[in-house]
């Protein structure tokens, strides 16, 4: 397992936001995190990436008990982020935006080496063409290709992905999908947080569910979309569970 969840729990005041969250995440596989809003799915991924500590449980990642590190030190063991609300460095180009990314991940690469870094990546997600343009100049989409780029320039070994398909249209997900399933093909270990219900279950090897800061159901993406807990939590009528696996 290059993932293992145990008993994360976590309160801001009276607000109970995770309770006793445990799973496993193996090495090469996409797991798919749903779950109504509020239901604690970027506050556990603030507790993964170490923005918060929990007030219970732990986090081993690859074998070492991670629990509480500071935000510098997980990316430098090789997790990264790629958050909803894009912000990127408007006033550096393109190009700058991942190399900030390759100088402060795992490797922590000299500005030669994340230079090149940069360029392989920006191929990889399709942006190679917009090197030196200013990253503030991108359109949506591409914003949001350009947040994975920064991501992925870090050379993690685990990708946290928080709503990338968020603002996008039907074409923009396709394409989306493709450079997700890519990422994954070449070796990067991947967790999502999605709202775009089909495309969240037909690229996810597995699924859990959040609801009130509780896992309430994990499994393939079948078993999920049919279970009775989680139709009646988020999804809200059978039928859109088999919208959903018809795809």
């Amino acid at each position: 397992m290059i993932l293992e969840v145990r008993d994360i729990t976590k309160k801001f005041g009276g607000l109970q936001a995770l309770t006793e969250v445990t799973f496993d995440l193996p090495q090469g596989q996409i797991l798919g995190l749903i779950g109504p809003n509020g239901a604690g799915k970027t506050t556990l991924f603030n507790v993964l990436n170490g923005i918060y500590a929990p007030d219970a449980g732990r986090v081993i990642f690859r074998g070492e008990d991670i629990t509480g590190l500071p935000s510098y030190e997980v990316a430098r063991r090789g997790i990264a982020r790629a958050y909803q609300v894009v912000r990127p460095l408007s006033d550096l180009t393109v190009q700058e935006n991942v190399m900030v990314g390759a100088c402060f991940g795992r490797e922590c690469f000299s500005l030669t080496d994340a230079a090149k870094i940069a360029g392989e990546v920006l191929a990889q997600v399709g942006l190679a063409d917009r090197a030196q343009q200013p990253a503030g100049s991108l359109n949506v989409a591409q914003k949001k290709r350009l947040e994975l780029a920064r991501a992925l320039g870090a050379r993690p070994y685990l990708l946290l992905l928080d709503e990338v398909l968020a603002g996008l249209n039907p074409s923009e997900i396709t394409a989306m999908l493709d450079t997700i399933r890519q990422i994954r093909d070449r070796g990067t270990t991947i967790l999502m947080i999605e709202h775009v219900m089909q495309a969240v279950m037909n690229v996810s090897h597995r699924v859990i569910v959040l609801d009130y800061g509780r896992l309430i159901a994990e499994g393939l993406p079948q078993e999920v979309a049919n279970n009775p807990e989680v139709i009646e939590a988020y999804l809200g009528d059978p039928k859109i569970a088999e919208r959903l696996m018809r795809g």
